[in-house]
């Protein structure tokens, strides 16, 4: 009863689903409950960022939708949720940052040659985390809330809990931009820094060796985030995802943007995303090439031979053997067409800007919910990967139209000139099905 010409069927015809589950077998056992299909689990990955949807909205949609179940395998209806949406997140620690390697490069395969062009163009963005705004005394007040949760679930008795005091504190912190306020707000950040430092002793004397050791490591970023001042580097923005870092823009609407710098390689003339990378560390765009291009080569039978990118790469002129093109004075042995070529080049170059908004506002790249450093690179190559997957469907779309479009070119042709006018009704009712 679907629409087979529909692009969500024919891009599950056209998906080789036995290579994931030959891949993807070793991460499953045969004793225990049975798993789920691996090609259901693969299928609702895809479904949710190719719709923007979120875990526990792709096992809702999927119930209702009956394209979304044939995409994931099924042969008829099924009226219950294929799974709780938690299992999505124990499929994605499962197969791991590899396993979601595997599905970006399906994606790449797809498009043939069109993949294999030798100029890409190579850009970073930012791929902000699911966090709030930092400050000191939001960072403060839950350090203070988390050490009172860990001395209730080990049973100690706090000597002061300090929970009136607070309260007044944080009043004190609301309005710490007003000139007559920030003597106040200082000095309350100051007392809270105090506090959290004395729960921490408090705590620490109480606790077994064997308990120490379970909450060194919290205990040790706590300690740091009393310590950090304000232009220290490597600064902890967010207890939860310590690993993040401040990136500025330059842009008037968000001066900083809170997450982790992620690099995109798409090809020249067709715009398909080749390679993706995460970087753990806030570098110069020059030193993120070699990883992007690494990531790039490893999709494609034949090497990058050509980077174009923006100014911000200036310093390095080859990367993985591909030259690096930077957009310039035009030099004076350039002929009229030599200049003529780069012009078109680096106007090229500017393609990639909306490629990197369609994956924010469309494919959930512009807030990573995923945890840790490894969710930022799981949710970069999925991302990529609906992309690259969307566009083939666009392909496929558009060739369907125009396929249409030529047959009734083609009826109209044949139908001789004095007949025509009994049909001029029908003209508009065929364009509008085409």
């Amino acid at each position: 009863m679907l629409d087979s010409h529909d692009p969500l069927i024919v891009l599950a015809d056209t998906i080789s689903w036995e290579e994931f589950d030959k891949s993807f077998a070793k991460y499953y056992s045969d004793e225990g409950r049975p798993a789920k299909p691996i090609r259901m689990m693969v299928g609702l990955l895809l479904l949710k960022q190719i719709e923007n949807l979120s875990d526990e909205n792709v096992v809702l949609q999927w119930k209702r939708n009956p394209y979304y179940q044939y995409f994931c395998g099924m042969s008829e209806y099924q009226p219950a949720l294929p799974c709780d949406p938690t299992e999505l997140v124990k499929f994605r620690q499962r197969i791991g940052k590899k396993g979601v390697e595997k599905i970006f490069e399906m994606s790449v395969r797809m498009h043939g040659k069109d993949a294999e062009e030798k100029q890409v163009i190579v850009d970073t963005t930012v791929q902000e985390k699911n966090v709030t705004y930092p400050t000191d005394g939001k960072l403060a007040m839950k350090m203070i809330h988390h050490l009172h949760k860990i001395a209730k679930a080990e049973g100690i008795q706090l000597r002061r809990t300090y929970v009136k005091e607070i309260k007044q504190h944080r009043i004190s912190l609301r309005f710490f931009r007003h000139p007559k306020k920030i003597k106040k707000a200082r000095a309350a950040m100051k007392r809270l820094e105090t506090i959290t430092g004395i729960l921490i002793r408090d705590i620490q004397r109480n606790l077994s060796e064997d308990k120490h050791s379970h909450y060194e490591e919290t205990f040790g970023v706590f300690k740091k985030v009393i310590g950090q001042k304000q232009k220290d580097k490597h600064k902890i923005y967010s207890l939860h995802e310590p690993h993040i870092y401040a990136i500025a823009k330059g842009k008037d609407h968000k001066k900083y943007e809170y997450g982790v710098k992620a690099s995109i390689v798409t090809t020249q003339k067709s715009g398909i995303i080749i390679g993706v990378a995460a970087h753990a560390t806030n570098e110069h765009d020059s030193k993120t090439l070699k990883t992007a291009l690494q990531s790039a080569n490893a999709n494609r039978t034949s090497p990058v031979q050509e980077a174009i990118c923006d100014r911000g790469y200036r310093g390095v002129k080859e990367v993985e053997g591909a030259t690096v093109s930077i957009p310039g004075r035009p030099l004076k042995r350039d002929t009229k067409y030599q200049r003529e070529l780069k012009r078109k080049k680096f106007r090229r170059r500017a393609a990639i800007e909306p490629l990197i908004g369609h994956l924010k506002a469309d494919h959930r790249l512009s807030r990573n919910y995923l945890k840790g450093f490894v969710g930022d690179e799981i949710n970069l190559l999925l991302a990529a990967t609906a992309f690259n997957l969307k566009k083939w469907m666009n392909h496929f779309f558009t060739f369907i139209f125009m396929l249409k479009a030529a047959m009734f070119a083609y009826v109209l042709m044949a139908t001789p000139k004095e007949e025509r006018n009994k049909f001029a009704e029908l003209y508009p009712i065929l364009f509008r099905l085409c």
